[in-house]
């Protein structure tokens, strides 16, 4: 691994002592070209962030993210492109000991700013030597991370202080060369430069390759002096550099961390920013920010009247940095790598969390539509049909910003989501209409099935993914019918109502292992709910019998309006989902994914590679508070719950740990997945705005309208498989008025669009029984199905009928 990762401080002894001699004798120049390349592969840094910011504006196209007490990965020049493993100090009296800030210092992380992305972390030493004080930044005018640090000795004088750099350039450790030039440590990797420079300036530079003779970091560790210093490391490998920095017993200075096209570009940006000074920067980053702010609505009453207002400046702020600045609209799901520490850095293939779901950005943008931000929730209604949709509509699991692949399933609730969301935008123009249609026309043609539901793991008959599919394709028609395609409209609505009223028999069991058997299950294989198939949970949770496993996804038929928020089979599975997948920890109930879910780490506490133990996830206590507003409740413990899994730099996790404390992480605190997600931080500014609404406000009026409402009648939707030749139509009639009373001459006419399945919908009264039988006309030849009447009731307000043709 690149120094100074976590493998750093357990180099052997014997290691050690050859690396120290295999350096060669002090010289009174420095020898041009260091040795060692390319040194050991690298890896990135945990997901569990404390902190992260980037300017307010565009022009500084640089993201820097914290955590350990240190930099994690800097991004530039977009929110895809990582360029640091980490960048942090080393301390060394010279002579008894060389210390990581990182592994010898208790810490702490300060927002400095509750309105502006604004982070100090005070890091003591262990051994009470020396306290280190950094305030981070980026200038607001060009792509430089500004440190400003304050180095304090506090016993036993004097201490030397080192900046220790780990370039990890264009999304990769293994690729990187570097020199010294102009005073400064600078580094390449193709389009990406990097050029790291002090206020100080630097009294020794070394740039060599990491776990090698030339590696500066194992020379000062050997007998606490840097021996050797290598101006050149021209061989592309695992960089690191070192940089002294003149110190006194106090003294303050600011690292510039600048980033160009290429070397002489970073180093410009560099030399620019500390020219500027740091307080000029960061006085100009936070009125950014200060303004960003001032651009929103009102903040919620039940924020302010919890006193979490600056979680929720925090939560908005985050949901902002998250947008790239070239590709507008575009934003991650997460600017890290889950268990980053465990994943191979050595070249480019992995996305990490830096990638676009459709889903995700659903989310955000729903929560800035309730924030006011609609400016940004269009520029990403724009970025996911222009860049995003593919041309036979779909939308793929997700991209980079460019809209390339990185992971390569399908997920139909991802199809689904733009279309609400351009729904909710008002985006009613026939450009986005075109658009929009080859999504629903796919919608129709691959649903409501799906190759991956939105745990992205298994695929089936989903109930979270159907409700999507329900619901953008009743956004859809309504879209269709505005722009005059009364056609599209029709089918658009005609398929939605088959899947609203057959959902519950797709994926309701009556028959499963837990509490009275009657719930949703999480995904079923074939649509037959009480068949025992087995499921193969696809990140290490074993095969079970699919009704053996549950999700609340269930809970998005009601937040998206395609169940009445009381509908009785989504309240009968609640005890089933909070007596096994519910966890009362320390700041509240929290929810698992699944049971069973492998996606978290191993039960030591170690980084998931494959398999672990699902740990919790804060947004899901926020869709429980949707449903429970929905429904009429209050939804202020939800809420609060969110907030407090939040860490000190107001970050909500994607997972919280779900024990008692063990393993290095805390019972309800964050783990080492993806801390923020944007997700969870989108769904605490919904839940809020929702509470003050006093109903989710993501729900979409029309669908609501439709099926949530209550309805005065039940609309029938009759298939029957029925095989004809040319000329033949299939009808069916009834003992109703509305189904032709018997008679052959108003019996009513299905439609063999999806044929050998013949479709139609009658509307009849809630409660009424019936009788039915389908007939076939030829000319004025009526040949009548076999058998007895059919019998059935009008109830709920959709009924779906499958039959097959009794010859």
């Amino acid at each position: 691994m690149k120094s100074p990762k976590r493998s750093r401080h357990r180099v052997s002894a014997a290691l050690l002592s050859l690396a120290v001699l295999a350096l060669p004798a002090p010289a009174s120049a420095a020898p041009a070209e260091a040795p060692g390349a390319p040194g050991t592969g690298a890896a990135w840094t945990t997901g569990g962030k404390e902190g992260f910011g980037t300017s307010a504006g565009t022009a500084s196209k640089v993201w820097f993210t914290l955590g350990q007490g240190i930099n994690h990965e800097v991004y530039y020049p977009t929110v895809d492109v990582a360029n640091v493993q980490d960048l942090q100090y080393v301390v060394s009296d010279g002579a008894g000991f060389t210390q990581l800030e990182r592994d010898h210092t208790s810490k702490q992380v300060v927002l400095t700013d509750p309105r502006s992305l604004s982070y100090r972390q005070i890091n003591t030493a262990t051994n009470g030597r020396y306290r280190i004080t950094k305030t981070h930044t980026t200038d607001p005018a060009r792509a430089t991370v500004l440190i400003q640090t304050r180095f304090e000795v506090l016993s036993g004088g004097p201490l030397q202080l080192y900046a220790l750099y780990n370039p990890s350039l264009n999304n990769s450790g293994m690729g990187d060369t570097g020199a010294t030039s102009g005073g400064q440590l600078v580094a390449s990797d193709g389009p990406v430069s990097s050029a790291l420079a002090a206020s100080t300036g630097f009294t020794k530079l070394t740039s060599g390759y990491s776990g090698s003779a030339s590696d500066g970091y194992l020379d000062l560790s050997g007998n606490h002096a840097l021996d050797a210093q290598y101006d050149s490391a021209s061989t592309a490998g695992n960089l690191v550099q070192l940089g002294q920095i003149p110190v006194s017993t106090d003294t303050t200075f600011t690292l510039a961390l600048g980033f160009g096209g290429d070397r002489a570009a970073a180093s410009a940006n560099a030399s620019a920013s500390l020219a500027g000074g740091f307080a000029a920067a960061d006085t100009a980053y936070r009125s950014g920010w200060d303004g960003y702010l001032d651009s929103l609505a009102a903040v919620p009453g039940s924020i302010t009247g919890a006193g979490l207002t600056t979680q929720y400046n925090v939560a908005l702020m985050t949901l902002k940095a998250h947008e790239d600045k070239t590709y507008l609209g575009a934003n991650v799901a997460s600017l890290t790598n889950p268990w980053g520490e465990a994943k191979n850095a050595n070249g480019t293939g992995d996305c990490g969390y830096h990638a676009v779901w459709s889903r995700d950005l659903y989310q955000v943008s729903t929560a800035q539509i309730a924030a006011g931000d609609t400016a940004a929730a269009n520029r990403s209604a724009d970025y996911l049909f222009t860049v995003q949709q593919r041309p036979d509509g779909s939308f793929p699991q997700n991209t980079r910003l460019d809209g390339t692949n990185c992971w390569t399933s399908l997920q139909l609730d991802e199809v689904a989501f733009p279309i609400v969301l351009v729904w909710q935008l008002q985006r009613f123009d026939a450009a986005m209409w075109a658009k929009v249609k080859k999504s629903a026309d796919f919608l129709v043609s691959r649903g409501p099935s799906t190759p991956q539901e939105r745990w992205e793991e298994n695929g089936g008959y989903s109930p979270s993914t159907i409700a999507a599919e329900i619901a953008g394709l009743i956004c859809a028609a309504d879209i269709a019918e505005r722009n005059g395609d009364t056609a599209s409209a029709n089918t658009y609505r005609t398929t939605a109502d088959q899947w609203q009223a057959q959902v519950t028999g797709w994926t309701f069991t009556t028959s499963g292992p837990l509490g009275d058997g009657r719930y949703f299950e999480r995904v079923d294989g074939n649509g037959n709910p009480n068949d025992g198939q087995n499921i193969f949970l696809q990140n290490g949770g074993g095969n079970h019998d699919e009704r053996a496993i549950v999700d609340a996804g269930f809970l998005e038929l009601a937040r998206l309006g395609v169940k009445p928020a009381a509908d009785p089979d989504v309240a009968a599975s609640l005890p089933e989902v909070d007596s096994t997948i519910k966890v009362t920890t320390p700041n509240g109930p929290m929810w698992y994914r699944y049971n069973h879910d492998g996606y978290g780490e191993t039960a030591s506490g170690g980084p998931y590679t494959g398999a672990g133990v699902g740990r919790l996830w804060p947004l899901l206590t926020g869709e429980r508070g949707e449903y429970e507003l929905a429904n009429g409740r209050s939804a202020s413990a939800h809420l609060a719950t969110m907030a407090a899994s939040a860490n000190a730099g107001y970050l909500i996790p994607e997972q919280v740990w779900d024990r008692a404390s063990t393993g290095g992480f805390t019972f309800g605190e964050g783990t080492g997945s993806a801390t923020p997600l944007a997700w969870s931080m989108a769904q605490f500014v919904r839940l809020a705005h929702s509470i003050d609404a006093g109903a989710p406000v993501e729900t979409p009026s029309v669908v609501k309208q439709r099926y949530a409402n209550g309805c005065a009648s039940v609309s029938a939707q009759f298939s029957v498989n029925a095989t004809t030749t040319w000329g033949q139509n299939v009808f069916v009639v009834g003992d109703r008025p509305e189904l032709g009373s018997w008679n052959p001459a108003n019996a009513v006419p299905l439609s063999s669009a999806n044929y050998p399945l013949w479709t139609g919908s009658v509307g009849l009264p809630k409660g009424t029984a019936f009788q039915y039988k389908y007939l076939r006309k030829e000319g004025s030849t009526i040949t009548w199905e076999s058998g007895g009447n059919r019998t059935a009731t009008a109830s709920g307000c959709t009924l779906a009928l499958n039959d097959t043709w009794r010859p």
